[in-house]
């Protein structure tokens, strides 16, 4: 792994940040109202902040949301995302990011390479995002995951619930040796463990869209909501870090898909304050 930086230690504290970004998007713009959407429905009076622990985030003092990140300039947003970041880590805060289009891991991992000697990521998605390029764009949605590995940003890289898996990204799959477990390999009952700390990446679009309409490119055939909570409850390893991405609230309805990310937000803050 690249290091240009100092090791440091993480505390008990987790943080939320927004990044209202859609600009790497590549069929439709829409995700860049994620966050307030995820929020909205974190807080809204129809359900409460308690986890399904018992934890009651509303009276827990280890974890604060911090407000989004307002990206103006597109040349300069992944410079802007990773110094923000570089700052949060130096506290040693983890942080779980809400999108915006997957573009944003990108310089998000890249901070986290600087603060940590070894760094895992599980990625929940139906796409593998590993184009070389997507329409000419190296830095488009469906490419950081390429840039990560060219980058030598992580050890591992497991990536779950792929079912569009076509021959290029195969290749890249190859080149990188990138775990893969297709959907249709998937099955309940199976483990993710790590030595490492984690980094969890979640696409909204790792569910099937029955159940999350609210999300730019359908792919039928993925996740219940249960599989990814329940995912993240038992995945084994620290999870330093996570995002939840792709959230379009412009196909939502009634704001269910919004409801399913701020379901996932709080078991990933159980995780990252209970461990």
């Amino acid at each position: 792994m690249n290091q240009t930086g100092k090791t440091i230690s993480y505390d008990d504290t987790a943080i939320v940040i927004g990044i209202p970004f859609d600009d790497h998007s590549s069929f439709l713009k829409g995700a860049s109202k994620g966050p307030k959407a995820i929020r909205n429905a974190l807080y809204s009076e129809s359900t409460n902040l308690a986890t399904e622990s018992g934890l009651d985030l509303g009276s827990n003092d280890k974890w604060q949301d911090m407000g989004d990140i307002e990206v103006t300039d597109t040349a300069t947003a992944f410079d802007q995302i990773e110094s923000h970041f570089n700052g949060l880590r130096k506290r040693g805060l983890r942080i779980v990011t809400l999108g915006g289009d997957h573009s944003i891991t990108l310089p998000i991992v890249r901070s986290y390479s600087r603060s940590l000697e070894k760094l895992d990521i599980l990625q929940l998605d139906a796409h593998p995002d590993l184009y070389d390029e997507l329409d000419g764009n190296r830095e488009s949605h469906g490419c950081p995951f390429a840039r990560i590995m060219e980058e030598d940003l992580v050890d591992r890289l497991v990536q779950v619930g792929i079912r569009t898996m076509n021959p290029h990204q195969q290749k890249q799959s190859d080149r990188f040796r990138t775990e893969i477990i297709p959907m249709k390999s998937w099955h309940s009952d199976m483990n993710f463990e790590f030595n490492n700390p984690v980094y969890l990446s979640i696409d909204m679009d790792c569910l099937d869209p029955a159940f999350a309409p609210g999300i730019s490119h359908y792919e039928p055939g993925g996740f219940t909501p249960r599989d990814v909570i329940t995912m993240i409850q038992e995945v084994k390893g620290p999870i330093v870090g996570a995002d939840i991405v792709e959230l379009n609230p412009d196909r939502d309805r009634h704001g269910m898909t919004a409801s399913i990310g701020a379901k996932f937000l709080k078991e990933i803050l159980d995780r990252l304050i209970n461990g």
